[in-house]
């Protein structure tokens, strides 16, 4: 089996998530069964939205010191729980030898199969500007609708004064809210940051809802047993 690598930390709440999800989804009868994870969980990375729109410090060398760590420990690839950090996925990849699974890549992947034609996002302002996801589902043909400004304000709101502070109930009431004025205009919406993962369930909408964090589990468990 392959030792999977988790660059954690952004945020420590989704760190603890993805590996509970993970420990899920392998098909175990006994602890042995499971693969080697190394979870890294560093919540001193500066935050990748604050550097995207241009008021932060830069995230990609503590970003790239971790990855680095992890390899050095012994993973053999390495997967992240922040949406937003993907933008920054190109710079890490050059800085080891291993392989680093793009969330957003598998997301997309699976969305160009249940055959969407649009898909909403709620996402933080930083992985929508970045435009992570426009560019890996135009590869699909797949539009990308985000919400309108107040919108994203609510979602912004959800994640740093909702999730991140702890106040689930705050960041699950702002997200169903925004979710539902797309969700009549588009055949997905994506959970684009694992804050919004963590209060956004299936049955929530009318319309299915693709959780990145569920995908990259799923991807992390098959390449570890492979």
């Amino acid at each position: 089996m392959k030792t999977i690598g988790i660059l954690g930390g952004m945020g420590p709440l989704a760190t603890a998530e993805l590996f509970r999800r993970i420990v899920e989804k392998v098909p175990a009868r006994r602890d042995q069964d499971h693969p080697k994870v190394i979870v890294i969980s560093n919540p001193q990375i500066p935050d990748r939205t604050a550097f995207i729109l241009g008021y932060g410090e830069d995230p990609r060398p503590a970003l790239v010191e971790t990855a680095k760590r992890l390899e050095a420990c012994g993973a053999d690839f390495i997967i992240m729980p922040c949406n937003t950090a993907h933008a920054f996925i190109e710079d890490i990849q050059r800085a080891v030898k291993i392989p680093v699974v793009s969330m957003v890549e598998e997301t997309a992947r699976k969305i160009a199969e249940m055959g969407v034609k649009r898909a909403g996002l709620l996402a933080t302002t930083g992985t929508v500007v970045s435009r992570v996801y426009e560019r890996a589902l135009a590869r699909w043909a797949v539009e990308v609708v985000v919400p309108d400004e107040e919108g994203q304000e609510k979602v912004m709101r959800a994640i740093y004064e909702g999730v991140k502070a702890g106040n689930i109930e705050l960041g699950r009431r702002l997200i169903l809210e925004v979710a539902r004025s797309l969700e009549g205009r588009v055949d997905c919406v994506i959970a684009g940051c694992t804050e919004v993962s963590l209060v956004l369930h299936d049955g929530d909408l009318s319309v299915p809802i693709v959780d990145p964090m569920d995908v990259i589990a799923e991807r992390a468990v098959r390449l570890a047993l492979e």
